[in-house]
């Protein structure tokens, strides 16, 4: 069994998108290490604030897979993929698979944003402090430690939120 690390993003009807995101992947992967939800500002483009966690899971089945089952996931939710930074119902990104290293096109890992994004890097190093990136060899609580951009700014969020 793979150890699958994923990152979920929302910032249309978040509540209901990430509820669906964490239903479904439960569902299809079984028990999941769930980070804290954080909201964060969108990065790139101008757009109401995200909620972003980062999941965990096993699983046998292959990165590729993976990866469309979480496409999958995501239009069933009303994402549109238009290549453009812009809002999103749901934002399912495959950040790590084990250890490897891939660069086959459309599969990359690990995941750039890992190094790139406080709302990837900060629940990732939360939920697997002592993992390490497999190209840096550096644990996640390390990475977060050094991680510089104070712009990327995270409020936790209480999840699930109150009825």
């Amino acid at each position: 069994m793979a150890r699958v690390y994923v990152s979920i993003g929302s910032n249309i009807d978040r509540v209901r998108n990430i509820g669906i995101a964490l239903q479904r992947l439960g569902d299809e992967y079984g028990p999941l290490i769930q980070s804290s939800v954080f909201e964060s500002a969108a990065v790139g483009f101008d757009s109401a604030p995200f909620y972003n966690l980062v999941v965990g899971f096993d699983t046998d089945l292959p990165p590729l897979e993976v990866q469309d089952r979480l496409h999958a996931i995501e239009a069933a939710s009303g994402r549109e993929r238009t290549g453009t930074l812009t809002a999103r119902t749901l934002d399912l990104d495959l950040l790590l698979y084990d250890d490897l290293v891939i660069d086959q096109g459309r599969l990359r890992l690990p995941r750039a944003d890992i190094t790139r994004y406080a709302f990837v890097l900060y629940p990732l190093a939360e939920i697997a402090p002592d993992a390490r990136h497999p190209v840096s060899g550096r644990c996640f609580d390390d990475m977060w430690a050094a991680f510089d951009d104070e712009s990327q700014v995270l409020t936790r969020v209480d999840w699930p939120p109150a009825a």
